[in-house]
């Protein structure tokens, strides 16, 4: 994202520019841009408050890989500057999961974990179709494989190190598995949307995904001496819900921190 301001701050949501993209095709890269521009700044939180140096530097790669997807995915819908920073939380269609606080730094890995996976199987079967996003997600899954592997190590390190590290792991994946269903849902388009499975302009067999991660995800928590978490795999508001605009109380304090620079200064160029 650029510093600058197009559009003047009133606090309603900027008119995106005309869409670059057709309807279901907008829809399905709103909602991608959104999980990596969010998951993007809850790992900058980490700049100055990562365990190691070189965590700093690996955190903060990660944090700029995801913010070069969001710029790219959100310019086939609109201005990037006005979707990023002047959108109300409402029209954010983000999953839950890479919204949810750091935490500890263990919380973080099972984050990186749980996500990584999904968006490396996703940009994999992206990039070996031939559908609109498939330049995107041949470039995007060299990076993702990356992050996948930096949260697998972080894993299995964590689990498998001391008591205080596992039993720290284990608490963190247990607490965010319920936000993982989320993922596997459909991204439904708009009414314009001629895709006939209801998803925005990809082809993607959902619950095969689905599978393909579950394997993953048990089989490095098994390396690293975790449980799999047990219980239901969505919350207290029905599967898909940030999809929908719905999202838990720490977004909307993290999104007014991420969007208080460009709207205190309208129209600011430097």
């Amino acid at each position: 994202m650029t510093a600058h301001a197009t559009s003047p701050t009133s606090g309603t949501p900027a008119t995106p520019a005309t869409p670059a993209a057709p309807p279901s095709v907008a829809a399905t890269a709103l909602a991608l841009g959104d999980d990596a521009l969010v998951l993007s700044h809850r790992l900058g939180e980490w700049a100055g408050h990562a365990p190691v140096l070189e965590e700093e530097v690996a955190l903060a790669n990660i944090a700029l890989d995801l913010l070069g997807q969001a710029r790219v995915l959100l310019s086939l819908v609109g201005d990037e500057d006005e979707l990023a920073y002047l959108r109300e939380e409402r029209a954010f269609r983000n999953v839950q999961l890479v919204e949810q606080p750091n935490g500890d730094f263990a919380h973080t890995i099972a984050r990186q974990l749980y996500f990584s996976t999904y968006q490396h199987l996703l940009y994999e079967r992206l990039a070996a179709s031939d559908g609109p996003l498939t330049g995107l997600a041949a470039k995007a899954v060299k990076e993702v494989a990356y992050h996948r592997d930096h949260a697998e190590q972080w894993t299995v390190r964590l689990g498998d190190g001391t008591p205080e590290s596992h039993d720290r792991m284990q608490r963190a994946c247990d607490a965010l598995w319920r936000h993982t269903g989320e993922m596997f849902q459909p991204i439904n388009g708009t009414a314009d949307t001629d895709s006939t499975d209801g998803t925005s302009g990809i082809d993607v067999d959902w619950p095969e995904m689905e599978a393909s991660w579950t394997a993953s995800v048990t089989a490095v928590l098994d390396r690293a001496t975790l449980k799999v978490p047990e219980g239901p795999r969505t919350g207290a508001w029905s599967a898909g819900a940030g999809r929908q605009g719905l999202h838990t109380e720490p977004f909307g304090r993290m999104l007014a921190e991420m969007q208080h620079l460009h709207r205190s200064h309208p129209g600011a160029t430097w």
